[in-house]
């Protein structure tokens, strides 16, 4: 395991640089096995040293491409695959382990198409009222928010849409923890709705936000 903090989502790019002697030694246990290594947020205190609260949901990393550097150092380039819920935490023996099982969406209400559209919608708004006031011409609704994948489903798409929002660790791991698409849709629009307040707030004192 690899706790982190931040939040990664199913579908999501993760570069890392390796350089603790604990996870160089992970690193090599995945490099001769499945590739695989699970990625939690880190709930409360610091990663290095260990001393950290973990939480319970996250996703599986799948080493894609990495360059050995020598002395247990690594760059890895990593692509976030299934969701998976921790059962139980073991002793670090050197590097943090658990007993974990995936956990796909669970049944739910229906997300429809439109649904989702009426999300993008939402959020492209804000996109056009940051713009304005930056002054700025804002990128195509495709660049900013991309297609579907060939094969996705509601719930993927949402992964997908969320991870161009830019919200907070808290909004992101509420979308990664809702146990169906139609919690991951609410999740989302809270989300959104929260970005969109943000700019509103700093816009009103004069500021145009970072």
């Amino acid at each position: 395991m690899f706790p982190l903090e931040s939040v990664r989502l199913p579908g999501e790019e993760l570069p890392l640089r390796i350089f603790e002697p604990r996870y160089g030694a992970l690193v090599r246990e995945c490099l001769g096995d499945a590739r695989e290594f699970g990625v939690v947020l880190i709930a409360a205190g610091r990663e290095v040293g260990g001393e950290d609260a973990r939480c319970d949901v996250g996703s599986m990393a799948h080493i894609v491409e990495y360059q050995d550097l020598g002395e247990g150092h690594y760059l890895l380039a990593c692509e976030m695959r299934e969701r998976i819920r921790v059962t139980s935490w073991l002793d670090d023996d050197p590097y943090p382990r658990a007993d974990v099982e995936p956990w796909p969406d669970e049944p739910g209400s229906a997300v429809s198409g439109d649904d989702i559209a009426a999300v993008e919608d939402r959020l492209m708004e804000t996109f056009e009222r940051l713009a304005a006031a930056k002054k700025t011409t804002l990128p195509s609704r495709l660049e900013l928010l991309g297609e579907p994948e060939p094969g996705d489903d509601a719930g993927r798409r949402l992964y997908a849409l969320s991870s161009r929002v830019p919200m907070g660790q808290a909004d992101r791991y509420a979308v990664l923890a809702a146990p169906s698409a139609a919690a991951r849709l609410d999740a989302l629009r809270d989300a959104v709705e929260t970005v969109a307040a943000m700019i509103e707030f700093q816009l009103a004192g004069g500021g145009t936000p970072d």
